[in-house]
């Protein structure tokens, strides 16, 4: 059965000419939505293709073609374009209302497994999805029609996506609910600790006062800063325990002889996706926020990304 399926998308490339750079065209133009029209397991696919469309930067939605016979075609109007799908490109519902739009003025465009059929023949452009056989083993469930029809579909709404310059800043937009927006949309600067919620000592410090900022602020380190308030170094409590384990006594050391230099540090407007991605690289838990002079601005910590379902 995979096989069949994975003959039937394999065979779709060869189809990708200008008939479907028509297609991209007609929609681009289009001045209003696309509207996306399928009976049966066609129509399941339909849905899909609207959906990815949609949060892909083209507007689009699903027309259920016998509902659309029933008043729902008061949804279509002359500025958009309708994409059709139906294997046989018989389906007796969509061919009820295609005479109707094309008199209103809407573009069609129809996907089909049969380039001859009526619906074929009515449609502006023709986008061939037709497959060899398919993956039932009466040939006539379908399976492999409407896998290479939904690719098909991706493809469209892929070609397009580029096409508009749809990027990830625009997809996060389109998908704000979920994992994937908050990895887009949530900067550091909108999770990091600010203020006297970061912990900070002089580099002249006594190591005391460092391992008392560490404890206070519970972020497991403290910044080092210059005179000028420029970040010197790190001291973490990871610091701590080798220092202790080298040297024992510790009384008499500054933060500056015991921090670590050149600590990981990141920008307030890079995204917190990229602050994830620096802990895990370089194995540690917390980062240093600067500004463009080095100054320290605030601090993050993976418990934070934690609470803000970045990770």
């Amino acid at each position: 059965m995979l096989r069949v399926e994975t003959a039937a998308l394999e065979a779709l490339p060869a189809r990708i000419g200008d008939d479907f750079v028509r297609a991209c065209e007609i929609i681009l133009t289009c001045t209003g939505r696309v509207v996306v029209s399928g009976m049966g397991k066609s129509g399941h696919v339909a849905r899909k293709i609207a959906a990815t469309l949609a949060s892909t930067g083209t507007p689009a939605f699903f027309v259920h073609p016998a509902e659309a016979s029933h008043g729902d075609l008061g949804m279509i109007t002359r500025d958009d374009v309708l994409l059709a799908l139906s294997n046989s490109g018989a389906t007796e519902e969509l061919l009820a209302i295609v005479p109707l739009l094309k008199r209103r003025g809407a573009r069609l465009i129809a996907m089909t497994g049969k380039p001859d059929s009526p619906l074929a023949r009515l449609a502006d452009v023709h986008l061939d999805a037709a497959v060899e056989r398919e993956a039932c083993p009466l040939n006539l469930a379908p399976t492999a029609s409407t896998t290479a029809s939904l690719a098909l579909g991706d493809a469209l709404a892929v070609a397009l996506l580029d096409a508009r310059g749809f990027g990830p800043e625009d997809f996060a937009n389109s998908h704000p609910g979920g994992a994937l927006g908050r990895r887009l949309l949530t900067h550091v600067s909108d999770v990091m600790r600010t203020a006297e919620a970061i912990p900070a000592v002089r580099f002249d410090a006594p190591l005391t006062q460092a391992i008392l900022e560490i404890t206070r602020k519970r972020m497991g380190m403290t910044a080092v800063l210059g005179a000028e308030g420029e970040v010197e170094g790190i001291f973490t409590d990871g610091d701590l325990r080798r220092l202790l384990e080298r040297d024992g006594d510790i009384r008499a050391l500054h933060a500056r002889e015991a921090m670590t230099r050149s600590p990981a540090m990141i920008g307030p407007s890079a995204l917190a996706a990229e602050a994830v991605r620096m802990m895990e690289d370089r194995r540690i838990s917390q980062l240093l926020v600067v500004d463009a002079a080095g100054r320290l601005v605030g601090a993050i910590h993976i418990h934070d990304l934690l609470t803000a379902k970045v990770v």
